[in-house]
Formats: structure tokens, C-alpha cells, sequence
């Protein structure tokens, strides 16, 4: 029986301790994993993704006045399938006509109304100006007869002649008042002609045009090509049920497929480090094996926000070197922007970074057997990597992670990054001086600073104790307190070695009779 117990006790001795010996080895390997710090050429670059565009196109618009017609969006009823191959001539679209055959029936009828009015207008001066003629006739006539009334008085008296004289005066001037009303009248009503002739040829001219628009509600292919829907402000495609406006009234686009873009956003963070004329390794999502070159040619100087974005971007545009016809417009594309190429440079992955005040940047180097929090320069970085200029060496270990028991250990900061860091230092918290309690002769106490005890200290006494008096008396009362402060405590001195002797009850009724 011994011989068993031994050896069961033995058997789990041994489980126990291989228990906690891998048990700790296991997480010592997972948590603390090195790497070497690489060497060699590092490249700088920023990946974006972006949409693939015909750099020259041609557009297939439906009405392009509109505008004139008070009509500012039209909605398409049907269109061709998107990536249809159409010929010249060939049926494209159908626009709703349904607001513009009410404007055409509203100017029909504003057309009739100009032709009704001018009529009018016309009726109504040719009466008037005959009736001026009529008039100028007629006077006429009156200014012979007056004169011939005239010549008969000859051998009248001379009142009579003088009478006639003046009947004749007055006619005359009633008849050249009448010519000089008769052609300002004419003048006149050649103007209402002129202004009812104007309206009527302007309804005329509206109602043509518009005729003439009406054709254009059907859209055809301008050129062969691939038909391709346009986009509206919104990014959306623009397809069977939406709208165009009077200001673009694109309805789609035949691309020149043989030279193809790559149009991408930027981030506004690293738009400095995009320039016209840099390398762009492209890649394609529907055809993943497959590998384009292309350059930026083009970076706007204007950021915007893209829509549920809260990110500002700016557009780029990435022209695609080669012709493919695998190549479609719309296709998504990874974009590799090389910003610059370091023959020669340190480099270490991203995760083995860490930053302290977003000013020191540090890793945790294995030198020997010792762990150092180590304080690095970066230089460029890409999605992977960052290229270290100050605090490693080739051969160097970094970890991966933070090791156990190093995370309040100090920085090994670089004396080359002097005063260059952006360390914010902890307002000092300035510490209150001490304070002692003093009991006057008559029962109150005050607070004093424990430290200040020459004869100015009681200067800054502030009342504390029982009742919650009022404030400490002024520094003309200040040496009286003090004296009878050094009688008490001279006081006090004397009777301790006769408190001593007395029993506490004594002692007691003692205390309670200086208190009274």
C-alpha cells in the first residue's frame, strides 16, 4: 500500500509541475513575439480604390431649351439596358411629355389670343384714321366756303366783313389743327400696330420652337458606341424613372473605350503627398490576376465631402497606360500610388508601434537578455510598414505586442529629439502649509500656520473651534493675545507635576472649574 500511495503522490507532483511549466511558457510565447527589424528598399505609397471612366466620351442629351419654356426637369419613362452596343440613329430614350404638351396647349392659345388682338387693334386704327380723314375733308371744305362768304361782303358794312374775316381765320386753323392731330394719330396707332405685331410674332415664335422641341423628347444615338448611364449629383445612376434638369440634361454616354481612367478620392490627410506624374500600380476586383500601370494626371485643388461621408477628399484622376478590352467603365480598381523609393532604409511593421502624448513614438526592443522601451524617428510609412530613421539598427528584435511587466517602465528617450516634443507637463499643485490649533485664556480657538511662528504669525489667524466666531482681532490686539499666551502655557508648565499627583476625579472637577 505505501509503495502505491508513493508512487500516486509522485505521479501527481510531476502533472503539476509540467502543468505550470508549459502553462507559462505557452503565454510567455504567445504574448512576447519578436521580429527582426527588416532592411532593405522600403516604398512609400497610399492605396485608394476607384471607379474606371472613359476619359473621352460623348454625351446623349434630350431637350437642351427648356429652360426657355419654363420646364426645368423632365423624367425619363425608358431607356436602353446600360452596356447596350447601338448604332447611329438608334432609339436611346423616351422623355415624359407630359408638362410640356400643357405648356404647347397654353401657348396655342396664347398664339390665338395675339392674332385676336391684333386684328382688333387693326380694326379699331383704321376706323379712327378714317374717320380723321372724313374730319379733314370736311374742314376743308368749311375754310373754301368761309373764304367765299368773304369775297361776297366786299360792299358790305365793315362789321360784317370783319366777321367773316375772322370765320375764315378760324377755319383755317381748325383745319390745320386737324392735319397736325391727323398725323399724330397715325404716328400713334402705327405704334399699337407695331407693339400687337410684336406679341403675335413672339407667340408665333415660342409655339415654333417648341414644335420644334417636341421632337426631342425621343432620344437617339448621336454616334456608335456602348451606352452608359450618366450619373446625377447624387452619384446615383440616372436610369428608367429619374429625372434630368434643364441645366444638364444628359441622359448617357458613348465612352471611347480605348484610353480609360481611374477616377479615385484622396484623403485629405495625405493629399500633400499626391502629385501629377507619380506611378499608380493598378489592380482590378473582377479580375484579380490581373496588373495595370497608370500615372496621376490630374489632383484637385478643392476638397468636398462625399455623400455619408463625414471625411473631406480630394478627386484624382488616374490615367490608365495601354488599351485592354477587358477594361469596362464603372469597374472598381485598387490604386497603389507610389509617392517615393528609399534604396536603403530600416523598416518595421506598423504593430509593433506605440505612441505616448502623440508626441513619442516607442517599441520595445530586445537587447540581450534585457527589455527596453525604446524611443524611435519614423520616417514614410505605407499600409504595412514604417520606416525607422533614429533608435534601432539592423539585427535588432522589436516585439509585437507590449511584454508583461513593461508597460510603466520609462522611455530610453533619444537626445537627438530634444525640444522637439510635444510633452504636456502636469500643472503643479502647490501644497497648503500646515496648520496648529491655539485655545485662548477665554475659551476660543483659532488656526495658525504650523510654520510661522515668530511674532507676525498671529497676523494670519483665522477663527476655528466651537462657536464659529467672528474673525481673528487686528494687529493692534495681536501682542496682548500673545502675552497672555505665554502666561497660560507658563501656567500650564507649573501645574503639570501637581496634576500628576491629583486623582483623575480631581483633576476633573479641576478642568470644570477653569472652564466655567
Amino acid at each position: 500500500m505505501k509503495k502505491y500511495s508513493l508512487i500516486t503522490i509522485g505521479a501527481v507532483v510531476v502533472v503539476v509541475v509540467l502543468f505550470f511549466t508549459f502553462k507559462g511558457t505557452g503565454k510567455s510565447e504567445v504574448n512576447e513575439v519578436l521580429l527582426p527589424v527588416k532592411s532593405g528598399k522600403f516604398v512609400v505609397d497610399i492605396m485608394t480604390t476607384g471607379e474606371l471612366e472613359a476619359k473621352n466620351s460623348v454625351k446623349i442629351q434630350g431637350p437642351t431649351r427648356l429652360r426657355e419654356h419654363r420646364i426645368y426637369n423632365v423624367t425619363i419613362n425608358d431607356i436602353v439596358p446600360e452596356g447596350t452596343v447601338v448604332k447611329k440613329g438608334e432609339w436611346i430614350a423616351n422623355l415624359d411629355r407630359s408638362e410640356f404638351n400643357t405648356k404647347l396647349q397654353d401657348q396655342q392659345i396664347e398664339l390665338e389670343q395675339a392674332q385676336s388682338q391684333y386684328i382688333q387693334t387693326q380694326l379699331d386704327t383704321a376706323l379712327q384714321m378714317r374717320q380723321a380723314r372724313d374730319e379733314l375733308i370736311n374742314l376743308e371744305y368749311s375754310v373754301q366756303e368761309a373764304e367765299l362768304v368773304l369775297e361776297q361782303s366786299a360792299y358790305e358794312p365793315p362789321a360784317t366783313v370783319k366777321q367773316n374775316e375772322i370765320n375764315w381765320e378760324k377755319a383755317k386753323r381748325n383745319f390745320q389743327q386737324a392735319k397736325d392731330n391727323y398725323i399724330i394719330k397715325f404716328q400713334q396707332n402705327k405704334a399699337k400696330m407695331a407693339d400687337v405685331a410684336a406679341e403675335l410674332r413672339k407667340s408665333q415664335r415660342e409655339l415654333n420652337s417648341m414644335m420644334e422641341l417636341a421632337n426631342s423628347f425621343t432620344v437617339f444615338a448621336p454616334e456608335d458606341g456602348m451606352v452608359i448611364y450618366a450619373k446625377g449629383w447624387d452619384g446615383k445612376a440616372i436610369k428608367a424613372g429619374s429625372q434630368i434638369n434643364s441645366w444638364d440634361p444628359t441622359v448617357a454616354t458613348l465612352p471611347d473605350l480605348t484610353t480609360m481612367v481611374s477616377k479615385t478620392y484622396i484623403n485629405e490627410v495625405d493629399v500633400r503627398k499626391i502629385i501629377s506624374g507619380q506611378q499608380v500600380e493598378i489592380g482590378l476586383d473582377a479580375f484579380p490576376e490581373k496588373k495595370l500601370k497608370g500615372l496621376v494626371t490630374n489632383v484637385a485643388n478643392v476638397g468636398e465631402q462625399r455623400p455619408n461621408s463625414d471625411a473631406k477628399v480630394f478627386e484624382a484622376i488616374i490615367e490608365i497606360q495601354g488599351t485592354d478590352e477587358m477594361l469596362k467603365p464603372s469597374m472598381t480598381t485598387s490604386n497603389r500610388i507610389i509617392t517615393s523609393v528609399l534604396d536603403s532604409a530600416l523598416f518595421i511593421p506598423l504593430e509593433c508601434l506605440h505612441s505616448k502624448d502623440d508626441s513619442i513614438s516607442f517599441v520595445f526592443v530586445r537587447k540581450g537578455i534585457k527589455k527596453v522601451k525604446q524611443e524611435v524617428q519614423l520616417g514614410g510609412t505605407n499600409n504595412n510598414e514604417a520606416v525607422v530613421e533614429l533608435g534601432l539598427e539592423d539585427g535588432d528584435r522589436v516585439y509585437l505586442s507590449v511584454p508583461g511587466g513593461m508597460e510603466d517602465e520609462p522611455i530610453a528617450l533619444l537626445p537627438e529629439l530634444d525640444g522637439k516634443r510635444n510633452i504636456q507637463e502636469e500643472p503643479k499643485v502647490e501644497e497648503k502649509p500646515k496648520e496648529r490649533v491655539i485655545t485662548l485664556p477665554d475659551g476660543r480657538k483659532i488656526t495658525v500656520p504650523a510654520d510661522d511662528g515668530g511674532p507676525g504669525g498671529m497676523r494670519r489667524m483665522r477663527p476655528g473651534g466651537q462657536g464659529g466666531q467672528e474673525s481673528a482681532k487686528s494687529a493692534d490686539t495681536t501682542e496682548g493675545e500673545q502675552k497672555v499666551e505665554g502666561n497660560q502655557e507658563e501656567t500650564q508648565k507649573s501645574q503639570v507635576p501637581e496634576q500628576k499627583k491629583e486623582s483623575p476625579a480631581e483633576n476633573s472637577k479641576e478642568s470644570s472649574g477653569q472652564s466655567s
